[in-house]
């Protein structure tokens, strides 16, 4: 039996019954007025792009709110960096591979003003505020000293034109600045020479776009809808409840001042005579009465005094920011607190639980786009670079290329009780201790090396620290022991000490 000749069994009247009952489709009365156009987001971005980013960009600048969130976003999604893991089976050419790149990301930046993991951040900030950003791989010359010859060059989302929609001499289409082939691949991007919102880069610049491959360029953005070409504002879905909040903020601050200046109004029968008995005339001869702390005054016949009394919004103004800035949070995807830097209302459970769901959203970002769309082809391309020029040699650079990229660490609420569960799941084998060591935003043979150091160290100078039950306790350090020249025992009458690595708790 089909669902037709069920519906019709049951009485529900085929599939115009259906229909009814999909209440978003109705075109009654409270929905009649709900039309939205049924549009690509590609058409979206095209026609409110330009207006979007700008307005995008002034509120970030503006808006104190909006500017914190910013900042929350980035440090969250990226941290202190990114940093890549090589996975090169081979120790010591893994070593020299992660040294050249350490040394490598200080000359990174093609504007010299940071270094790998400060584009990294720069990165995120520009996923915020404009939804995408460009990265263009610059290849140098030998002779300009760079240990790896290439650098990163960002560019923002206003360098690559909304409104270029044209079809190439090529035979390809151009959509929003980006140039795709007959199968629907990016093959270039024709980015505007100067930013055209810069006053101070003036020139004629013809043409107006330069081409550049695509093999050369990184976009880096969320895509949101499948086939979408250009990114979306992240704090898009929050911009008019910012700027409107931002507008009854500042009119808010102008009645508080306005009822801050405490004023009087004298009404008398005759003009003419003295207000309460004295005058005083200000520069353009307008008479004013001054009252005095602890007088009392006597008002002559006919006069009378009537005090200001602004209108107060009363005990409304902190519900309405509060339920206002929630939803501005909601929009932005971020912790409330986050936004606001207001932790009043919170304790450790509900900050554990609200920030467990938004690092949930901010893996998504760091393995989905970060990593996936800016790191790992920047690996590739270095890599390749460093085999031509000589800074690395592999007979088989296709096992060199392997690498994993690992997100920084959480700060937790309570990081005593993590590592303790951490501790607890290797024991239980439910987990390797690379993937804790790893899990922290560090790199596990790195630490390693560093306890090795350290252990190496604290025995040539006689120390010793606790590392594990029944050693020495907390970070004393005490000289090694150094055994009686007559009976090979130590002597603990201030001769010698107790060795630490044999000492009881």
């Amino acid at each position: 039996m089909g669902l037709f000749d069920l519906f019709r069994r049951r009485g529900a009247g085929g599939p115009a019954a259906m229909r009814a009952r999909l209440e978003g489709a109705m075109a009654k009365r409270r929905l009649r007025g709900w039309n939205p156009p049924l549009e690509n987001i590609n058409t979206l971005v095209a026609s409110g792009g330009p207006r979007l980013l700008a307005r995008a960009r002034e509120l970030v600048v503006t808006n104190g709110y909006a500017a914190n969130a910013c900042e929350a976003f980035a440090a969250n999604l990226v941290g202190d960096g990114i940093k890549p893991s090589s996975l090169t089976a081979n120790a010591e050419l893994r070593d020299r591979i992660q040294r050249l790149w350490l040394a490598w990301t200080d000359e990174a930046d093609a504007d010299g003003l940071t270094d790998f993991y400060g584009l990294q951040a720069m990165v995120a900030r520009e996923m915020f505020v404009a939804g995408e950003c460009f990265v263009r791989l610059r290849p140098r010359r030998a002779e300009d000293g760079l240990l790896v010859p290439l650098q990163l060059q960002l560019l923002q989302s206003e360098m690559l034109p909304f409104d270029k929609m044209e079809t190439g001499s090529n035979g390809n289409r151009i959509r929003c600045g980006i140039e795709f082939d007959a199968i629907g691949r990016r093959v270039a991007y024709h980015f505007r020479r100067r930013h055209p919102g810069d006053s101070t880069d003036q020139g004629m610049v013809i043409p107006e776009t330069v081409r550049v491959p695509a093999a050369n360029v990184l976009h880096i953005y969320r895509p949101i809808d499948a086939g979408q070409i250009r990114g979306l504002p992240h704090v898009a879905p929050a911009m008019v409840r910012l700027f409107l909040l931002d507008q009854y903020d500042d009119a808010e601050l102008d009645r508080k001042k306005t009822a801050a200046m405490f004023a009087g109004f004298i009404t008398k029968t005759a003009p003419e005579e003295s207000m309460m008995g004295e005058t005083h005339a200000d520069p353009e001869g307008t008479a004013i009465a001054s009252l005095e702390p602890g007088t009392m005054q006597v008002l002559l016949p006919g006069e009378d005094v009537k005090f200001s009394s602004p209108a107060d919004v009363g005990g409304g103004y902190e519900a309405f920011q509060y339920r206002t800035l929630l939803a501005v949070s909601a929009s932005l995807g971020l912790p409330y607190h986050l936004v606001t830097g207001d932790v009043r209302q919170a304790n450790y459970s509900s900050l554990r639980a609200e920030l467990v769901e938004f690092r949930r959203r901010m893996q998504q970002l760091q393995y989905g786009v970060m990593a996936h769309q800016l790191c790992r082809p920047i690996w590739a391309r270095w890599m390749e670079t460093a085999l031509l020029a000589g800074a690395i040699e592999l007979d088989d650079a296709v096992t060199a290329r392997a690498v994993q990229w690992i997100p920084p660490r959480w700060d937790w609420v309570d990081p005593l009780k993590d590592i303790q569960a951490q501790v607890l799941a290797m024991e239980a084998g439910i987990t390797s201790r690379r993937k804790v060591v790893e899990a922290t935003g560090y790199d596990i043979e790195e630490v390693d090396r560093e306890n090795a150091t350290d252990m190496k160290r604290a025995a040539d100078l006689g120390l010793g620290y606790r590392t594990g039950p029944g050693t020495t306790q907390g970070a004393r350090a005490t000289p090694a022991t150094r055994p009686d020249p007559g009976d090979g025992t130590s002597d603990n009458n201030g001769t010698g000490t107790t060795d630490p690595a044999t000492e009881q708790e």
